[in-house]
């Protein structure tokens, strides 16, 4: 095991049983103490992202920690507030709901299940997709709304996606989702028609066991199959393009937009310093220390010792591999493995580049910055050294709590084992680990055979006795 953390190459088992090791022992922490600045940190990505424009098709935004995904244009837009009415009860209080008159009417679909449905999982809510959005003029009149119809403009092959602003609504309009409908609507020409709430961080939260590398699909510019005509919404593709990609190159870019970065920066500065706080402490309220934190720390230093290696950075590297850069950056990077929510594809470019910060600062290595360092490490060039100092004084910390003894470690994950033993199919585990036992067992076998402590206990004999057991079985 030891020869395996210190390589911890990306196909290695051990990396893999460490990672949902913790991943299973770190549930209780995760829920009752981190899982509230991870759940907070997103929601303030997401309304301030919200705020201002966002392509609903190339993903980019105003408002961004991802100088990917910023718009570069100059894109003028008014916050409205449409009266939404209660989806579940018409007779109930309008809903008032803060939009763009930018925004695409899908965009408006889903600000407006974000405020009705708030304390409600999002697997659990309408689809934008499943609805109509209706616009109610008076008692009578009802218009739907939708992202394309017969009014939608098309100029040069490029066919921009409606917006409120092309149906010219108001601000305090009233507007309701109903089912979407089978038949067409016979929309009038535009010329014609004269979220900011948090989700309960309880009611989200749906931890799902060890993350992988799941990445959300992010929008593409796609041409009508029929037509050959392509789609854009607030900036054409190929205007991106230009700019990015002109005479005076990105390096230009980088400085004129990288203000504007440091102002999203600027507003979301307090969550990301209370997630990494929060990881970054041994002290908690109402909770210590997880064990197996500890235990696995202590087992490191042990094998550090036992190598003769005195070496501080190498010890310090070992255990953000062990921990911070294989568990906690999937965990930050990647939200919906922990809570019901939705992950837009800008709200996954700014948590990368907070996930970035956070391996940043796991490293022992000194970060030089020049002209043509990426903008993401120029924004936290300032913060990462107080990063630095917070995980060098947790490891400490660690290292000076009292040791965990075998005893106590297998009551505790005998404890954990009773709490979720009806969440976990074992006999299906069981078989899968024994189908890749016995499919390396010569392997498997030999490496116990020249491990000490595995000498000491007979676990190559205890192994071949349990193969021969399950293949009679079988």
């Amino acid at each position: 095991m030891c020869v395996c953390l210190c390589r911890f190459r990306t196909e290695s088992v051990a990396e893999k049983m460490l990672t949902n090791w913790f991943a299973f022992l770190l549930h209780k922490f995760l829920k009752e103490c981190a899982g509230e600045p991870l759940f907070m940190l997103y929601c303030a990505i997401k309304q301030q992202m919200e705020k201002g424009p966002i392509d609903a098709i190339t993903g980019e935004a105003r408002y961004s920690l991802s100088e990917d995904k910023l718009i570069r244009q100059q894109i003028e837009y008014k916050t409205l507030i449409l009266n939404c009415v209660n989806p579940d009860n018409e007779n109930s209080p309008e809903t008032p709901v803060k939009v763009l008159n930018c925004d695409t009417i899908t965009q408006v679909k889903e600000k407006i299940l974000d405020a009705v449905y708030k304390n409600m999982p999002y697997s659990q809510r309408p689809r934008a997709v499943d609805m109509d959005l209706e616009w109610r003029q008076g008692r009578m009149a009802r218009v739907v709304l939708q992202d394309e119809d017969i009014t939608t403009k098309i100029e040069n092959d490029w066919k921009r996606l409606n917006a409120l602003m092309h149906y010219q609504v108001s601000d305090r309009c009233v507007v309701a989702l109903v089912p979407k409908q089978t038949s067409s609507y016979n929309i009038p020409s535009s010329a014609s028609i004269s979220r900011s709430s948090i989700s309960r961080y309880d009611s989200s939260f749906r931890y799902t066991g060890s993350p992988d590398s799941l990445r959300s699909r992010a929008p593409m510019i796609t041409p009508d199959l029929e037509s050959g005509v392509k789609v854009w919404h607030l900036v054409k593709n190929h205007e991106h393009g230009d700019q990015k990609e002109g005479e005076r190159g990105s390096k230009m870019v980088s400085e004129i937009y990288l203000t504007r970065l440091l102002a999203t920066k600027g507003t979301l500065q307090k969550f990301v310093d209370d997630l990494f706080e929060t990881l970054f402490s041994t002290v908690h309220r109402g909770s210590s220390l997880p064990l197996a934190i500890k235990y696995m720390f202590d087992f490191l230093d042990e094998q550090a010792d036992k190598h003769g290696i005195h070496d501080q950075d190498v010890r310090h590297t070992w255990k953000s591999n062990c921990l911070p850069l294989r568990f906690w950056v999937n965990v930050i990077k990647n939200p919906q493995f922990v809570f019901d929510i939705h992950k837009s594809s800008i709200t996954d470019a700014c948590l990368s580049v907070v996930a970035q910060t956070f391996m940043d600062s796991c490293s022992t290595s000194e970060h030089r910055l020049g002209k043509d360092s990426p903008s993401n490490k120029l924004l936290y060039a300032k913060d990462i050294p107080n990063y630095k100092s917070w995980v060098e004084r947790y490891y400490a910390d660690i290292s000076r709590l009292p040791a965990i003894s075998d005893q106590d470690m297998n009551a505790y994950l005998a404890e954990q084992a009773r709490l979720h033993s009806n969440e976990f199919n074992m006999l299906s585990a069981l078989n899968e680990i024994y189908s890749y036992i016995s499919k390396y067992s010569e392997e498997i076998t030999a490496a116990l055979e020249q491990d000490e402590q595995a000498r000491k206990q007979k676990l190559a004999y205890k192994l071949e006795q349990l193969i021969a057991a399950m293949s009679q079985e079988s």
